[in-house]
């Protein structure tokens, strides 16, 4: 069973913005990679990192190896969410051959870390950006801090919100993170309809966009 910790941050306004830099870059790595997922229907994430990675490498390279790797991951894990998920309208089982509708990430997309891109240290954390890493002391209970000890840390992932930023940690084992990423889900809205994540626009064919940024 996967656990999850939230923790807010308190970034500079300088601050603020490398993490608001760093998300648009990260989107829109994710919206060039999303169209291949499509057109290929390969979303497999092993298999869409040989296909795109060192492209990808050569026209983002203030990103970094490891962030191409983790947009590659988001774009993986968002397609199973609309192409596969019981609940979605555009699973593949009712959706048959017609083209597939385009995933667009919008800029304030969530950023996906890893040990390589973000490190956390007797309360200290240290987070990559396009300009350079900024650090953050944290003010984490006993307990939450021995988690990081403990218990194996599967995703850790930027997002924000109306206030600011948040870092959320998943914690859990191997297959519970290899089970929990293979059966994510649609919420339903309080209609009954399936709600996909804020971030994500789900494009029809007949307006699909290859390039830029969200409607």
């Amino acid at each position: 069973m996967n656990t999850v910790l939230h923790i807010p941050l308190t970034p500079s306004l300088p601050q603020q913005a490398r993490l608001r830099a760093l998300q648009q870059a990260f989107a829109e790595v994710c919206n060039v990679l999303s169209p291949v997922a499509r057109d290929t229907r390969c979303w497999n994430r092993v298999a869409l990192h040989h296909m795109t990675y060192r492209d990808l490498r050569t026209r983002f390279p203030q990103l970094g190896s490891q962030m191409i790797c983790n947009a590659i991951y988001s774009v993986s894990r968002t397609c199973r969410l609309v192409y596969q998920s019981p609940r979605s309208p555009f699973n593949l089982a009712r959706w048959g051959e017609r083209p597939l509708p385009l995933i667009r990430f919008a800029p304030t997309s969530p950023v996906y870390f890893d040990r390589h891109t973000l490190s956390l240290k007797a309360g200290h954390l240290s987070m990559f950006t396009l300009d350079g890493r900024i650090r953050f002391e944290l003010n984490l209970a006993a307990a939450d801090e021995q988690r990081f000890h403990r218990e194996k840390l599967l995703e850790v992932v930027l997002s924000s919100h109306d206030t600011g930023f948040a870092l959320r940690f998943v914690f859990g084992s191997d297959a519970a993170g290899a089970s929990a990423a293979n059966t994510l889900t649609v919420e339903p809205s309080d209609d009954g309809a399936p709600e996909l994540p804020e971030y994500v626009l789900v494009q029809p064919e007949a307006h699909a966009l290859t390039t830029g940024d969200p409607a």
